[in-house]
């Protein structure tokens, strides 16, 4: 369940980003939709333990990570910018 709330959440957060008020209210909600994407890693690495679960949470974990990525570059431009 936890796995849903923050994989759900990086979506949400990034939508929040996209109407933000200013450039440092965005990077504060790209920031939350990084820590959520580090969460959602944590959670599908620990799920690929389970034989039954291993191959989808491996390629959801690849994906989780480059959701890291580009939402690391993407708080460290907005940073840069204020």
């Amino acid at each position: 369940m936890q796995v849903f709330r923050a994989g759900s959440a990086i979506g949400a957060s990034i939508e929040e980003g996209q109407v933000a008020n200013s450039r440092r209210d965005m990077a504060a909600k790209y920031a939350i939709a990084l820590r959520e994407a580090r969460e959602t890693a944590y959670w599908l690495k620990h799920l690929a333990e389970f034989a039954e679960l291993a191959a989808d949470s491996k390629r959801l974990e690849k994906e989780a990570l480059e959701f890291v990525a580009m939402l690391t570059v993407s708080v460290r431009t907005l940073r840069e910018r204020e």
